[in-house]
């Protein structure tokens, strides 16, 4: 893929989650993906954490500030925000919004 091609694949899954349609993701994630968040590996684990992050924030949304891309390698920086309303990984809900700036 070239380097353009990469940089929309990333656009692409950031506008897949933001919609919450986990069905696309089929498409757009490997099926030997390896994450680095919940040690959760292969499409359904990437699947699995985006639900566990959906319920424990139901209204998350990302906003790409930044795509770097060079040979097969591509980093976004990425701002989400959210409020917590339903259980994350064991912590009960606080109710309060949070953003946060990311790099990936």
């Amino acid at each position: 893929m070239s380097l353009e091609e990469n940089k929309a694949l990333i656009r692409k899954v950031m506008k897949t989650m933001n919609k919450r349609n986990l069905a696309l993701l089929d498409e757009l994630i490997a099926s030997d993906h390896v994450g680095n968040t919940l040690q959760l590996e292969g499409l359904e684990g990437f699947k699995q954490s985006v639900t566990l992050l959906y319920k424990g924030f139901p209204d998350i949304h990302s906003t790409i500030e930044d795509i770097i891309a060079e040979g097969d390698k591509v980093r976004d920086r990425v701002t989400v925000a959210a409020t917590h309303t339903g259980e994350y990984r064991g912590l009960a809900p606080i109710g309060k919004k949070i953003t946060v700036l990311k790099v990936t």
